[in-house]
């Protein structure tokens, strides 16, 4: 009597055909956040806003107490896709229609799922992007975070494509999507525990912030945070995975570090409610001292008592404030990130 082969045990990854419209994709495994992953996102990014860092402040704005950074929540998420969606990802491209719904406490058990909405093959037939909407959920079933991305996926052979559908999507979240957490009052705001006395109504659309603050980026550092975001991206931590034997340094570590230095010149930009767009310009490596500068896109009021949304363009480079495309229309070289999101701030 014959026997059959084994089943293998391990897990290659996707690749782009492997990968069905409208396909919802459970991902493994749930992470229970404590205050240890606070402590070590201050430590692998100089982030100090006021909200994120202190009980008292977050009491003193009507919150119980202070909630886990925006993107270390946003992190988490990512990183449970990223062996589903991206372990064979060529590149993350971009970013749309993210939004932060519910605050993530030390104590949450946080969990993932993605559904398939839209898949296009290369003109290469190499590989192909594909668009998911990932949403991460707590312990009770809340939704805390919603994001779309789109990915570069290497194709397993060159066999036929599906027909290509690509998503419509928003170019920014409208203000009046925004979510502002239930109780939190700005109206008896602290400038001087903030660290800042600028409020909403001193910024003007157009103005551009140099963060002044620059970090260079050690190797342990980033495959600590790639590590602690449990992001299994082989382009993040294997450096045979690459030609040149380099590890690419994954997105959201420069997005982390761009957001920790703005805090010179936006200190009272207090949470993050929305990422209408995002593209990785360039890579980044370790050894790259990391800049980072501002635009103002847009102001909108909230019904919440002193708070207001402003709209940010946020930029980490290697090179000046203000510099990011040349006259081809192309980002300059030296540019990483170029970052459009809300952020909430006392009026």
């Amino acid at each position: 009597m014959g026997t059959s082969a084994p089943l293998p045990k391990t897990n290659p990854g996707r690749f782009f055909e492997d990968y069905a419209l409208g396909e919802v994709i459970t991902h493994a495994v749930p992470r229970t956040i404590s205050g240890g992953e606070r402590a070590l996102y201050q430590a692998l990014y100089p982030a100090r806003h006021a909200f994120h860092s202190s009980d008292e402040f977050a009491r003193s704005v009507g919150l119980a107490a202070s909630p886990l950074e925006d993107w270390l929540a946003f992190h988490v998420v990512f990183g449970k896709s990223v062996p589903d969606i991206s372990l064979n990802a060529v590149a993350n491209l971009g970013y749309a229609e993210g939004r932060w719904l519910a605050p993530v406490w030390p104590g949450d058990t946080l969990r993932a799922q993605s559904t398939v909405i839209g898949l296009k093959e290369n003109s290469s037939g190499t590989s192909g992007v594909v668009w998911v909407r990932t949403v991460g959920l707590n312990q009770h079933e809340v939704r805390v975070i919603e994001f779309v991305r789109w990915v570069m996926i290497r194709k397993r052979g060159q066999g036929p494509a599906p027909a290509p559908v690509v998503p419509d999507l928003q170019t920014a979240v409208p203000s009046s999507a925004l979510i502002v957490p239930g109780m939190l009052d700005f109206s008896r705001y602290d400038f001087a525990m903030a660290g800042e006395r600028h409020r909403w109504g001193d910024y003007a659309v157009g103005e551009v912030i140099d963060h002044v603050d620059a970090v260079t980026i050690e190797e342990a550092e980033h495959m600590l945070a790639t590590r602690l975001w449990q992001n299994t991206a082989k382009v993040h931590f294997d450096a045979t995975f690459r030609e040149d034997g380099r590890r690419l340094i994954y997105g959201g570590h420069v997005i982390s570090l761009a957001r920790a230095l703005s805090f010179n010149g936006l200190a009272n930009a207090q949470l993050v409610v929305a990422l209408n767009a995002g593209a990785h310009a360039n890579p980044c490596f370790a050894g790259d001292t990391v800049r980072a500068w501002s635009e103002v896109l847009e102001r909108a009021e909230t019904a919440a008592p002193g708070i207001g949304a402003l709209r940010l363009r946020l930029v980490a480079t290697k090179g000046p404030a203000g510099a990011l495309r040349g006259a081809d229309g192309k980002y300059l070289p030296e540019v990483f990130l170029d970052l459009d999101y809300w952020v909430l701030m006392p009026t």
